[in-house]
């Protein structure tokens, strides 16, 4: 019996671990956050680094549903513009300082969203979570349609086409940010990123926590030790809306705007693909989506047209090929430093990497020569000097060879991966 204990606490996480591996993570992100903004970044990357945090936010929250609980979301853009759209009203009501609204600090918007999402989710929730897995993505796909179009039909709630907007500094200072400067919106994204990403994660080691993971593993098995699966991804949803709630209350003082496209499939997709890109499975994974989607999204526009379409191809060839995302990248090549391991699989990453390179060099020639092929562009791509038209047999040749080359070493790679 003792040797059994002894063995058990052998396997038991050290203090120092726990500090690594709980603590670290949070006090690396606390400084970064603070150490940014003595950088002297610009307007627009400040700007860019806060749809960064509220995407990161979102992100996690969605994550909550999928990577968590199992539970497929086409919808959950409507708890963030839900969320959104309440603290838009509420700041309006601030501004007009009616009632008690007048001693509200506009500061505290993500938490009114939080409870605005929170209740969203516990409404849409209810009839959604008596059914899981294609049913329930299904009736998030519903309920998205229905809460985008009733943003066009109730003016005096949504606004319309035209949205509502509200003012983030009409209300008082709070902690000497009157939320004016972009510097002091950016102190208070920091500061409701870090409670989101530690109220995310938080809520992976609590008892529903585990339990959500569990019931996407195994739901007959969570029922057979007394667990109600209904349940327990009922509760998953309402904290998941409460935090999407919390990014539309941080969005609603960056933009100071909120429309029903901010309800639509547009943003469901694109968080979506975030989470997956980044990696459902791991914590992080979403973190590192929303960042690496948000900079895309904001600068891949500026030189190409086709930039949505990249990102459609780019999550493609994620799910097809690197299905944990960039935090399973990251994990895999820890963990084969960690092992000692490197040397072994370092050319089949090369050959992987080397692969996804080549298919990518003709996919980008494809589409931008299609795009100016097109009636009306006019123009002619031109890479690196190269002029390539359609009608020039170098641009073909870039489009055929490296794709059948990229995908021979891909499957290459594959083989030598399993072998």
């Amino acid at each position: 019996m003792s040797e059994m204990t002894s063995s058990y606490v052998d396997l038991a996480p050290s203090r120092a671990e726990k500090f690594r591996q709980r603590v670290l993570p949070f006090i690396l992100l606390a400084a970064l956050l603070v150490v940014i903004p003595l950088l002297g970044p610009s307007r627009s990357t400040l700007t860019l680094l806060n749809h960064m945090g509220i995407t990161i936010v979102f992100a996690l929250s969605y994550n909550m549903l999928l990577g968590r609980a199992g539970m497929l979301s086409f919808g959950h853009a409507v708890y963030m513009g839900l969320g959104g759209y309440f603290c838009v009203h509420v700041m309006n009501w601030i501004a007009a300082g009616t009632g008690v609204w007048g001693v509200v600090p506009i500061f505290a918007m993500p938490a009114f969203g939080f409870g605005a999402g929170a209740l969203a989710g516990a409404v849409i929730g209810w009839p959604s979570c008596r059914r899981a897995g294609t049913p329930f993505a299904m009736i998030s796909l519903g309920v998205a349609e229905l809460v985008a179009a009733a943003g066009f039909m109730f003016d005096s709630l949504f606004g319309g086409e035209m949205g509502i907007s509200a003012d983030r500094m009409g209300g008082r200072e709070f902690l000497g940010l009157s939320l004016g400067p972009l510097d002091d919106v950016y102190w208070f994204i920091a500061f409701w990123t870090f409670i989101g990403v530690l109220g995310t994660w938080a809520f992976t080691r609590t008892p529903l926590g585990k339990l959500s993971e569990a019931t996407r593993d195994n739901p007959e098995r969570v029922e057979f030790v007394g667990f109600d699966p209904q349940r327990v991804r009922y509760l998953v949803f309402i904290a998941a809306g409460a935090f999407a709630g919390m990014a539309g209350g941080m969005s609603a003082v960056q933009d100071e705007i909120f429309t029903p496209e901010n309800l639509s499939l547009i943003p469901s997709g694109a968080i979506l693909i975030a989470a997956y890109v980044g990696g459902v499975r791991y914590f992080a994974g979403p973190i590192l989506g929303a960042i690496v989607m948000t900079y895309m999204g904001s600068n891949l526009s500026d030189y190409t047209a086709g930039w949505l379409l990249y990102l459609g191809l780019m999550f493609v060839g994620m799910v097809m090929f690197v299905p944990n995302g960039f935090a399973g990248i990251i994990h895999d090549t820890w963990v084969a430093i960690r092992d000692g391991r490197l040397a072994e699989v370092w050319k089949i990453w090369l050959k992987r990497s080397v692969g996804l390179i080549l298919i990518a060099v003709s996919v980008i020639t494809m589409v931008e020569v299609a795009f100016r092929w097109s009636d009306g562009y006019g123009e002619v791509f031109e890479p690196f000097g190269l002029h390539l038209s359609h009608q020039n047999p170098i641009t073909w040749a870039l489009a055929v060879i490296p794709f059948v080359v990229g995908i021979l070493l891909v499957r290459k790679a594959a083989k030598e991966a399993k072998a």
